[in-house]
């Protein structure tokens, strides 16, 4: 694998972790480029990273070599191919991991667990266990939906500041997958509002008709995850709900710890 010219200076130097300061600068700019939208210049990591011009281009040139990073023809740098296979096998790892737990979910409430991520500006499925009843959610691993109409959506972006999530409403519009999504950005800040007031989103005929979803975030977890239970709106009603956030607040917790397990600085 190619190795960078700043290997004898920066990744000579170990940070006050024990960690490889260069490795972390590294991993510090492909962050940086996801949180802005994937394609960023020199100049905007430098003035976001605090990092010096030359530094930055030692480092990012490193990462074209690898494949992590490939420049435009405008010169800016943008996150490449490479990261997508990484990517994927994480995910599918993170579902793993998250089974477990989806199967308890399903013990406790009859209905279809599962856990979705944050990918870009889209959500993607990664983990579910079925419900034993004959009526399924329209869910299955691997699929991509849009925020706005999911309570999956709702609790991720939850925790997103406003701004923020306007600007993903606008580049991803607002499309009714049925009657009751919402189409508008001030009417889905209110439905984030409620979201962070009552602890868990509700997705009440928005993606489907005729099901309900329940979902919460799953705190302090490496990239942005949440769970749910989906089912028929005549079993997942009002009381029900009393009875299943609890359980999907207390699972989420429980995930969160395990995921915490697995990282090095646990």
């Amino acid at each position: 694998m190619p190795t960078s010219s700043a290997s004898t200076t920066d990744s000579a130097r170990s940070s006050a972790n024990g960690g490889v300061q260069s490795l972390e600068r590294a991993f510090d700019l492909l962050e940086r480029m996801a949180d802005a939208g994937g394609e960023v210049g020199l100049s905007e990591l430098s003035a976001s990273s605090g990092l010096p011009l030359p530094t930055i281009h030692r480092l990012m040139r490193t990462l074209v070599a690898c494949g992590y990073v490939r420049q435009q023809p405008n010169r800016r740098y943008a996150l490449g191919p490479r990261l997508i296979r990484l990517g994927e096998s994480a995910s599918r790892l993170l579902g793993t991991w998250a089974r477990p737990y989806l199967a308890r979910l399903v013990e406790e409430t009859g209905e279809t667990a599962n856990m979705a991520l944050l990918d870009g500006d889209e959500i993607v499925y990664v983990a579910q266990v079925p419900s034993k009843h004959s009526m399924r959610m329209f869910t299955e691993v691997g699929r991509r939906v849009l925020p706005h109409s999911t309570g999956v959506g709702k609790a991720l972006l939850a925790g997103f500041p406003p701004e923020d999530v306007r600007a993903l409403l606008s580049r991803t519009g607002m499309p009714a997958a049925t009657e009751k999504t919402l189409t508008t950005p001030d009417g889905f800040i209110a439905a984030l509002e409620d979201v962070r007031r009552q602890g868990y989103a509700i997705d009440d005929n928005e993606q489907e008709i005729g099901v309900r979803c329940l979902a919460v975030s799953v705190p302090d977890s490496p990239t942005a995850a949440a769970i749910s239970i989906s089912g028929p709106a005549g079993r997942v009603t009002e009381a029900a709900t009393d009875k299943i956030v609890p359980v999907l607040q207390q699972v989420a917790a429980e995930l969160s710890e395990a995921l915490a397990s697995q990282s090095p600085a646990s």
